[in-house]
């Protein structure tokens, strides 16, 4: 890993001390209001963010986008038959892009984590995790470690058994410095029963160092806490958003700021989505 990362800027952690009084009411419907989108063919796994840019994460590529005129600067493609089968979200970190990777929809799942460039989205390096929990859909760094999650599927793709290893199996994990899992949590049946047959696609730690999780199709995300005790993470809050589940990224150069995506029937209609968090509009939640 590489050292001296650092994420949270003092604004941010300002506004998150504002969010967290919102946010942390179990049982409760958290606001969103969408703010922008922009058409990006690309967006179809995830997204991630910087100060001045986006990236729209595709199975074979990672687009860069300025994020004041939405217009595409630069990208990164991988050929059909080369190493990179199917990135999914990203996280950029002192000028560099990690992406969660993994062979979907083979079996077994085989991940690693891919490393690029952010300013001339070139490739620099990759760390193999190995045929290991389940397939390694999002990736991001907090509290001075790496965090991402093992999805399973309870749906047959491709060459694969019945079913990818049971959706109950996939688990949000802590990373050490040499990439081994360092701890590991599964998630309360509730929010597995959203993901369908489907699974956990996105994450990203966000205000108040909550933990929110999105689906492969639903329009929400999951507003999560390490538990007390235990090893199953708690669900605190739901987000409606604008996206289709797949990966999110907040905007830590901008207070409360989430970025998403939005799938459509081909790729013109893909769109990359921003919304901010709306303080004080709660409504009660059903499970």
């Amino acid at each position: 890993m590489r050292a001296g990362i650092i994420l949270l800027s003092a604004g941010f952690t300002l506004a998150a001390s504002i969010v967290i009084a919102d946010v942390a009411a179990p049982g409760r419907r958290v606001a969103a209001e969408s703010i922008r989108e922009f058409a990006v063919p690309e967006a179809n796994q995830g997204v991630g963010v910087d100060a001045d840019h986006f990236y729209a994460v595709d199975n074979r590529m990672i687009a860069k986008y300025d994020k004041a005129s939405g217009e595409r600067v630069a990208v990164f493609e991988d050929q059909k038959d080369g190493p990179i089968k199917h990135l999914n979200s990203a996280v950029v970190v002192e000028g560099e892009i990690y992406a969660a990777h993994s062979n979907f929809p083979d079996w077994p799942a085989a991940n690693s984590v891919e490393v690029f460039d952010a300013a001339t989205m070139q490739h620099l390096d990759t760390y193999a995790l190995g045929i290991d929990r389940g397939f390694f859909t999002w990736l991001d760094y907090h509290d001075g470690s790496w965090w991402g999650a093992f999805a399973n599927y309870n749906r047959k793709f491709g060459h694969g058994p019945f079913a990818y290893g049971n959706k109950d199996n996939t688990q949000v994990v802590r990373f050490d410095r040499d990439w081994r899992i360092a701890e590991a949590w599964v998630l309360p049946h509730e929010v597995l029963e959203k993901f369908g047959d489907m699974s956990n696609s996105g994450g990203s730690w966000g205000p108040g160092g909550r933990l929110y999780l999105t689906g492969h199709d639903a329009a929400e995300a999951y507003v999560m806490e390490r538990p007390e005790t235990g090893s199953v993470l708690k669900w605190i809050a739901t987000v409606p958003l604008k996206n289709t589940g797949q990966g999110i990224a907040w905007d830590r150069s901008t207070p409360d700021v989430l970025y998403g995506i939005s799938r459509g029937e081909s790729p013109a209609d893909n769109h990359v989505t921003v919304s901010r968090m709306v303080l004080g509009q709660q409504t009660a939640r059903s499970h």
